[in-house]
Formats: structure tokens, sequence, C-alpha cells
């Protein structure tokens, strides 16, 4: 069936395009191509001599360096591949609207993915700052978010509902928006280069728990001036402030993780049935293997590979907690 085709092309293309996207930002590639949509007004990072010569003229800041800008675009190409399948999964679902193909949820993807390519565009012209940048991070979290709540309605279509307790739904809701929080720390911590801000574990610096002059009005002040700063490349907070925001993520994560752990118990518990056992065991085992990425960024020094996969380890912790929302709000047990 070509819709459920299309549904599991874009799914694939998310789980790549996320950590992906991850890798670029970490490996600081996120400048590589100074300009959008192209790459130095090339369709790829250009290599022919004088095209270089023009376009480190043209970007004398930003001279070309090729293995950056070729991750940049590959990241862009990736993007663009999902958007034509997105339209390939409207039109579909539109021409089969009669048959109960779903045509709504399609077209809100589209929505997103466009609002996800002007961020994109404006995470370079705006030289990677923070919120843009974090903007995106959660809108790519989000686009995932939608990729599977599709595929599961497909999976599912036709299946009887799982029986569930009402009080399920507040639970499962409750973990959405304790993981949503978690991811959008973990994104600001990244964005503003505090993730080695702390460099010990579970001590902050210097033998401390806690930052010794804490910032947090400046910690999280969404807003910077653009055009005061040439670029946002490496950070532009001071040591204290981007401490307080790493603390913040790891108190974040006390607290998150805790949470999802026993709300793990609790699906597994008293779902009354297998198939709520693995959500809520799955649950357990995602949220303790992030946990454990996220110490290891730190205790290893942000190595490119365990940050990356810390991102990754975000995007499938949220595939578990929006199936058990999908299960959730889909049937509730008679009482």
């Amino acid at each position: 069936m070509l819709f459920r085709r299309l549904t599991l092309a874009a799914l694939l293309l998310c789980l790549v395009l996320i950590p992906l996207g991850a890798y670029v930002r970490l490996s600081h590639a996120g400048l590589g191509c100074p300009d959008w949509p192209g790459c130095y007004g090339h369709l790829g990072v250009p290599t022919a001599q004088h095209h270089v010569e023009a376009a480190n003229a043209a970007y004398p800041d930003r001279p070309v360096e090729a293995h950056k800008g070729w991750k940049e675009m590959i990241h862009r190409y990736i993007a663009s591949a999902l958007g034509l399948v997105i339209i390939g999964l409207l039109l579909t679902g539109w021409r089969g609207r009669k048959a109960g193909l779903p045509w709504k949820l399609p077209a809100l993807m589209l929505v997103w993915v466009l609002l996800q390519g002007a961020l994109g565009a404006f995470t370079v012209t705006w030289k990677v700052m923070p919120l843009i940048v974090t903007a995106h991070l959660l809108g790519g979290m989000v686009m995932f978010a939608l990729t599977w709540l599709l595929w599961l309605r497909l999976r599912e279509q036709g299946k009887p509902a799982l029986g569930t307790p009402a009080v399920f739904k507040p639970l499962a809701a409750l973990a959405l928006a304790l993981l949503t929080a978690q991811i959008f720390f973990g994104g600001w911590t990244s964005t503003n280069y505090a993730a080695v801000a702390c460099p010990e574990f579970p001590h902050c610096a210097n033998g401390k728990l806690w930052p010794e002059q804490p910032n947090y009005i400046e910690a999280f002040r969404l807003w910077q001036p653009q055009g005061q700063y040439q670029d946002y490349e490496f950070g532009i907070l001071d040591t204290p402030t981007r401490q307080t925001i790493h603390a913040v993520h790891r108190l974040g994560a006390v607290i998150v993780g805790a949470a999802l752990l026993v709300l793990g118990f609790v699906f597994a518990v008293q779902g009354g049935g297998r198939p709520w056992k693995r959500l809520g065991y799955c649950l357990i085992g995602m949220t303790a293997l992030q946990i454990v990425i996220g110490i290891s960024t730190v205790h290893f020094g942000l190595p490119l590979a365990v940050a990356t996969a810390h991102n990754a380890g975000a995007m499938l912790l949220l595939m578990v907690v929006m199936s058990i929302n999908f299960h959730a709000w889909r049937g509730v047990r008679p009482q």
C-alpha cells in the first residue's frame, strides 16, 4: 500500500535526520554553509578552485571547509527528501480519504516541515542563535512525534484498543509534558555550549554540586540581540552562566528521570496486560539508558558519538512516550 510505504519512508528519514542534525551541530558544522538553501550559492559544496576563491571572497569570515559544508548539505538534502515524502503522503491521503486514509495529520505534518525549513534557514542567517537552534531541535522532535503517531494509527487500524485504566490518560500526558521540558533543557544546554561547563559528576565543579555563582536570569534569557555578536558558535555566555544551565538540566534529569521510572512501573504493573507491560518496561529501560548516556557525556568529556547518541536516545524515549499516549487515549477500560 502506497500510503503505508510513504509513512514508513517518512519515519525512517526522521530517524536519520534528528541524530544527523545533532551530529552537524555537535561537530560545529552548523555554519558549514553560511547561506541558505545552497552552499556558497551552489547546490553542493563548491570544489572547483575558482568557485572556492569566489566563496572565500564573498564570505571572508567563513572560508570554505568542505568537510563541514558537506555535513550541512547532506542534512538539508535529507530534510528536503522528507518534505517531498510528506507532500506525497498528503496527496495520497487526500485522494483516498473516502476509503478512510488519513489526510489531516499529513496536512499538519506538511505545515510543520515547512516551519522546520524556515527555522533551518533562520539557524544559518541568525548565526546559530541558541533560541532558534533549540526551537529547530524541538521542531524536529515534534516532526518525529507526528510521523510516529501516523505510523501507529496505520499499524493499529482495525485492531481493538488496549484495555486502559482511566487514570493512564493524565499519567501519559504528564510523562509527555515532563519529557518535552527536559528535551528543551537538553537542547538549551547544547546550543549554549554548556554541556561541558560542569566537568565533574555528580558534582558540577570544584567539588560542589551546584555552581558557586549561579546566574539564572542570563542563563535562561531566551532572546539575545541579533547583530550584537558576529555569530553564536561556541557560545557567548560566561562560565558561571553555562554552569547554571548545565546544573538545571541535571536537576531536571533527576526529577524527570525519577518520574518516568515510576510511571513506567505503574504502566507495567497496573496496565493489566502484556502490551502495557512491554510499554512500561520499555519506558523504564529507555529512561535508564538515557541517564547512563547523559552521565557518560560528562564522564568522557563530551565525545561526539556519545553526545549524538544522547540526542538519539531522547528521540527513542519520545517514541515510547508517544506510544503510551496513543494507547492511553485510544481506549479506556470499562469501570
